[in-house]
């Protein structure tokens, strides 16, 4: 199987496995689908802390309001009412304005938390380094992770609006937002080889030969963004090793320079020709008068 390391721009994403025979139509998808999996499950972990902290989303006519204007409004956050936490709701204000501030209790905020952090180690980048590759059924795996937790702390469900279950459920609406720019659609993804693009008409070994034991970097790209830039000569890790082995250098050659002192050749006992006059008897003479 060849080992793709899975990029975006510099940024290690995954690493993924796949047969030489592999169409390149199938692998980008697949690829694409992981890479777009994984930030679904950052966008949910994000919103879950915020869920465990501040309780459930407020309507969006409620959204950013204050309570006076709230009660002048007369608005009623009908949801809120329905969607309280097992065990009770604790009260803690959202200075931000987006939700009603009826967070989960301890032990259940800290079911949420666990279960994000468990999330979160699945797709982790650290799996890069370890060698450990990334599929969509361990994707999926965290997502049904983060939804049992939901349901586990809120049986009643969570508000039709809320970003959560609109994520859960494929509904999410991300027009607008800074999250949109990074996810890639299938059918506009690209990937791209030693400055090279696979094309989705040929097959992997067409590009990387019949070794199965070959590892590529390729990187992920939107269509029409250009070629990415190529992979450094060296990585940043060596980088940082070349500048650490100059730098000792430099500084041995200057102490190495500040220590050659040659001073101490004018001493008596370096002197070649003072066994000699000791033996002429011309040691110590002086030319000047007394």
């Amino acid at each position: 199987m060849v080992l793709l390391h899975v990029k975006r721009g510099d940024e290690s994403q995954f690493l993924l496995q796949a047969s030489g025979n592999t169409e390149l139509e199938e692998l980008t998808v697949q690829v694409t689908r992981v890479y777009n999996a994984r930030l679904k499950v950052q966008r949910i972990c994000s919103e879950m802390e915020e869920l465990a902290e501040h309780g459930v989303f407020l309507p969006p006519n409620m959204q950013g309001l204050t309570d006076d204007q709230i009660e002048e409004l007369k608005l009623r956050d009908e949801w809120g009412e329905k969607c309280v936490p097992s065990g009770g709701a604790v009260f803690r204000k959202d200075d931000i304005g987006r939700r009603n501030g009826h967070a989960p209790n301890e032990k259940m905020k800290q079911v949420l938390k666990k279960t994000v952090e468990e999330a979160k180690a699945i797709i982790s980048k650290k799996h890069v380094e370890a060698g450990v590759c990334v599929t969509m059924e361990m994707v999926k795996d965290a997502l049904d992770q983060l939804r049992g937790a939901t349901m586990i702390v809120y049986p009643m469900g969570l508000p039709p609006y809320d970003p959560i279950r609109m994520e859960l459920e494929d509904k999410e609406d991300l027009s607008g937002t800074q999250a949109a720019l990074s996810v890639i659609e299938e059918s506009e993804a690209q990937l791209w080889w030693a400055a090279k693009e696979l094309r989705r008409t040929k097959k992997l070994s067409d590009y990387v030969g019949r070794n199965e034991k070959t590892k590529i970097i390729v990187k992920i790209q939107q269509r029409g963004q250009g070629a990415p830039a190529r992979e450094p000569i060296i990585s940043s890790e060596e980088q940082r090793q070349l500048m650490l082995y100059y730098h000792r250098r430099q500084e041995e050659l200057k102490r190495l320079e500040e220590e050659d002192d040659d001073t101490c050749l004018s001493s008596p006992w370096a002197d070649s020709s003072a066994l000699k006059r000791h033996f002429h008897g011309v040691k110590d003479i002086k030319w000047r008068p007394r």
